[in-house]
C-alpha cells in the first residue's frame, strides 16, 4: 500500500487482517502518538507503555471506528487518555509536597496540556484539509500565512495571478478548504464534544 492511501481503505484492509495496512497507519500516526506523549513528560519505559497500549486498544476497537476519516483524533485522544490514566496510577503511590503546588508560585502557569493537545489535533487537521485541496489553492494559502510574511507583490509574481485577485481568491480558497472531509469531519466531532460537554 502507499502513502496516499486513505484512512478509511487503510482501517477497511487492516481490520480483515491486512498486515502491510496496520503497518502504515502505524508508520503514519506514530509521530501524533509520540506528540502527545510528549505533552506529558514521561519517562522513556512510560512513554513506550502508552504507545503500546494505543495501538492495543486500536486493535481492539479496529471494526468499531464508524468514520475511519477520524481516525486521527480518535489516535489522540486514546493517547491523552491513556497517558492520564499512567499518571494517575503514579500519583496515586507517589508522595508530594502539597507547597509545591504551582498555584503557590509566583510564575505564570503554561498551557494546559488539553489545550496543547487541541492545537497538536487542530494543525493536523488543517495540514490533512490542505492536502486535499489542489496545488495551487494550498500554495496560495500557505504563502498568506507565511512566517516571514511574503507580500501580495511576490505572491502575485511567484503564483502567476493578478495582484487584485489575491483577496477574493484567498476567500475561495479558504471556502474550499472548509468544505474538505477532514475539516467537516473536526468540526462535526467538535461539534459533538461540545454537545455532550466532555
Amino acid at each position: 500500500m502507499s502513502d496516499v492511501t486513505t484512512n478509511t481503505e487503510l482501517v477497511n484492509a487492516a481490520a480483515r487482517g491486512d498486515q502491510g495496512a496496520w503497518d502504515l497507519i502505524v508508520k503514519r500516526y506514530l509521530p501524533l502518538v509520540y506528540s502527545v506523549i510528549g505533552n506529558f513528560r514521561l519517562s522513556r519505559s512510560d512513554a513506550q507503555d502508552v504507545n503500546q497500549t494505543v495501538w492495543l486498544r486500536l486493535v481492539e476497537h479496529l471494526d468499531d471506528i464508524r468514520d475511519p476519516r477520524a481516525l486521527p483524533g480518535w489516535i489522540a485522544v486514546t493517547t491523552r487518555n491513556e497517558a492520564l490514566h499512567l499518571l494517575r496510577k503514579r500519583t496515586r503511590t507517589v508522595q508530594f509536597d502539597p507547597m509545591s503546588n504551582p498555584m503557590f508560585d509566583d510564575h505564570p502557569q503554561s498551557p494546559s496540556i488539553d489545550e496543547d493537545l487541541l492545537r497538536s489535533e487542530r494543525r493536523q487537521v488543517l495540514r490533512e484539509a490542505l492536502a486535499e485541496l489542489p496545488q495551487k489553492q494550498r500554495e496560495l494559502l500557505l504563502l498568506l500565512v507565511a512566517d516571514p510574511p511574503v507580500s501580495y507583490r511576490e505572491i502575485s509574481k511567484r503564483l502567476r495571478i493578478p495582484l487584485g485577485s489575491i483577496g477574493p481568491t484567498r476567500a475561495r480558497y479558504l471556502e474550499r478548504l472548509r468544505a474538505t472531509s477532514a475539516l467537516k469531519v473536526f468540526l462535526a466531532s467538535d461539534a459533538d464534544t461540545n454537545q455532550f460537554g466532555a
